[in-house]
């Protein structure tokens, strides 16, 4: 079944593929928002659910780590495994994360200096983590990785992108975390020239909160479709949303708020993409343009009323 989005006639038709919602990993601490029909608590929205779905590391053996290489040693291999981490971390670089791994973070739970590199791997969640003054990027998601779950996570600014994901990954949902600041924050799609993302790069991007930051939530490169809904963006400095190289992005029901542009259409060098936006709530901002149509998502999902997005995400988006 599809659906298509125009900027003239759009519509939505929700529904659940066979098999498509996953169950979610062990040990998830977070508790639902009653003010949302989708705060997190266990499992994944969005595309993370296709594709056999995301569990990472549950039913596997828990660890718990407090140094740079017990976290590494903990995080590597593709047997299913769960890391707490407890404490500051001091990484040393970009760290490999193994496939079948959840990572999440008891309270206050922090890694600087260094980030990590998801590359070529499948099934992992990253949860309930903060991330500062990274040397790289904080979450690099690369080379065909796929079904990944970013989820209640805190970002402070580091040396590049907070959260990037390229080169043919797919199957991914980033959602309820929260980007204070950040320069680079969520770059999708490697380059220009790197075609072959074509038919990869399936994102859905929910309940993030983008406070202050600058560029990049998300830049998009020839995904389709990309899905940003019910995000909270305020006080952003360049723009929110950019989709170049005929990408498509569903932008529906998020809330901008002092934002200096909403969306681009195209960005730098990089040729328009398309764009359908609708039922955004808009605050001293300019309202979301559309350009084209864009293909619908094959997930179930349900908008929360763009007008009350503010205090839902802004209540319920970050590391607890």
């Amino acid at each position: 079944m599809e659906h298509v989005f125009d900027g003239r006639h759009s519509r939505r038709t929700l529904f659940t593929a066979a098999g498509a919602v996953a169950i979610g990993a062990a040990a998830a601490p977070f508790v639902a928002d009653p003010r949302s029909a989708h705060a997190q608590t266990g499992s994944p929205v969005g595309w993370a659910t296709q594709n056999g779905g995301t569990t990472g590391g549950s039913g596997g053996s828990t660890t718990t780590v407090t140094s740079a290489s017990a976290f590494a040693s903990a995080v590597s291999g593709n047997t299913r495994k769960i890391v707490r981490v407890s404490g500051t971390i001091a990484l040393s670089g970009m760290v490999r994360i193994g496939s079948n791994t959840t990572i999440i973070g008891n309270s206050g739970a922090t890694l600087t200096s260094g980030g990590l590199t998801l590359r070529t791997v499948t099934n992992v969640i990253i949860q309930n983590m903060r991330f500062r003054g990274y040397s790289d990027d904080g979450i690099n998601i690369e080379e065909s990785s796929r079904n990944i779950w970013i989820d209640h996570n805190t970002f402070e600014p580091g040396y590049d992108g907070a959260c990037d994901i390229k080169r043919q990954s797919d199957f991914i949902t980033v959602s309820w975390n929260r980007f204070n600041g950040t320069d680079k924050t969520c770059l999708l799609g490697h380059s220009d020239s790197h075609t072959v993302d074509r038919g990869k790069l399936r994102v859905s991007y929910h309940h993030n909160y983008f406070n202050g930051t600058t560029q990049r939530t998300p830049r998009v490169r020839f995904a389709e479709p990309v899905h940003v809904y019910n995000n909270y963006y305020a006080n952003i400095r360049s723009y929110c949303i950019a989709t170049t190289m005929d990408a498509g992005v569903i932008n529906e029901g998020n809330y901008f708020e002092n934002c200096n542009r909403t969306v681009d259409i195209g960005q730098g060098d990089s040729a328009a993409g398309r764009i359908v936006s609708r039922n955004n709530h808009v605050v001293n901002s300019p309202a979301p343009t559309s350009r084209g149509s864009v293909a619908g998502v094959p997930y179930s999902f349900q908008l929360d009323t763009p007008s009350q997005v503010k205090s839902i995400v802004s209540g319920g988006a970050g590391a607890r």
